[in-house]
């Protein structure tokens, strides 16, 4: 399978007066899975359709391998589509629908079914070439849209929420066979997804969207534990925000205040007011019965079990605060006064 780069270059989209794609620049790196990330209306399908050659970008450049592909046709970008529908043929069998595209490129019988039953197989699909699609459960007629798409073996694969019509357990098991396969194919993936544990769990990279631009990106571990916003922090992964007192500021280096306490943190992102927005993840949160060094103390609003863990919410002096914790044995009760305890390392400024 070919590997090849895709840039955006200054693109913009707009549907009348309304700005789908607001100048975006990035790069897809070549044999890697980049997930568009973000809520209804901010841009990722539009992007994902430009690649795709079935938007045409209002401005800028799009390049695949180097190549401006900006007005060429969908049918010359060496690219396959996923979509979120499926879009199988009803009236055609599995091997029907795969072998399409390359009977429409006056493939060969021999070759085009030697290529078909491959790809089959290669999606766990074996033996299932002369169902049709209404013989398939919703995970294998996904199977068999992305069979179709890899068959052309293109230099860039394109997935539009491809799990969304899946239950809870198909999708984490289906989601793993693509990125399975994808990394066994090395082919340029980009992924489109609101779901943000879908996109943590398979993606290299990751950017962020909102309102029609990138709000960030970065690898999936880089975002979550690095958010340079309160968007961010908020949309990849539960997060506590809450505001703090700068005490002291010299480059990277702060001395913020919290409550009755002091944290000297270390950061790159420069604070634009005298009290920044921080975020705290639920998880790097210790809940305690009692304190010695001036932790936050609080009272349990309610308690959740659901299997490995506990999840709180506290209400304090600055705010509620929402705390995972995986002691499923010593379990707070509700109105009980606790204290909460978190490490400099854990708390992260926020440019806005």
């Amino acid at each position: 399978m070919k590997k090849a780069k895709v840039e955006f270059k200054n693109i913009t989209k707009k549907f009348n007066q309304t700005v789908a794609v607001d100048n975006v620049s990035c790069t897809f790196e070549p044999g890697t899975l980049t997930t568009l990330l973000g809520p209804s209306g901010c841009g990722k399908t539009t992007s994902l359709r430009i690649v795709a050659g079935l938007e045409r970008a209002t401005s800028g450049q799009i390049l695949i391998d180097d190549e401006d592909v900006t007005i060429l046709p969908a049918t010359e970008r060496d690219v396959s589509m996923v979509f979120q529908s499926y879009a199988l043929f009803p009236h055609m069998s599995v091997m029907e629908n795969v072998s399409y595209g390359l009977r429409m490129v006056n493939k060969s019988k021999e070759e085009y079914t030697e290529k078909a039953l491959n790809t089959l197989e290669l999606v766990g699909l074996k033996g299932y070439q002369d169902r049709m699609p209404s013989e398939l459960s919703g995970g294998q007629q996904q199977r068999v849209a992305v069979a179709r798409a890899i068959v052309l073996e293109p230099k860039v694969l394109l997935f539009d929420e491809p799990l969304s019509n899946l239950d809870a357990k198909l999708r984490r098991q289906v989601r793993e066979d693509i990125r399975s396969l994808q990394q066994s194919l090395g082919v340029t993936t980009i992924y489109v997804t609101h779901d943000q544990e879908e996109a943590l769990a398979i993606s290299d990279n990751i950017i962020v969207m909102k309102n029609a631009i990138i709000s960030q990106q970065g690898s999936p571990r880089d975002l979550y534990n690095y958010p340079n916003n309160k968007f961010v922090a908020n949309f990849i992964g539960d997060s506590n925000i809450i505001n703090v007192s700068i005490v002291s500021h010299q480059q990277d280096n702060y001395e913020i205040k919290i409550d009755k306490k002091v944290f000297k943190i270390k950061s790159s992102i420069q604070a634009n007011k005298a009290e920044p927005h921080v975020s705290i993840r639920p998880d790097k949160i210790n809940i305690l019965n009692s304190t010695k060094d001036n932790d936050l103390e609080g009272q349990i609003d309610s308690s959740s079990f659901v299997g490995g863990s506990i999840q709180y919410k506290v209400r304090t002096s600055i705010g509620e605060f929402y705390v995972i914790s995986y002691d499923t044995n010593n379990v707070f009760k509700k109105s009980e006064k606790i204290f909460l305890q978190f490490s400099s390392e854990n708390i992260k400024i926020l440019s806005d």
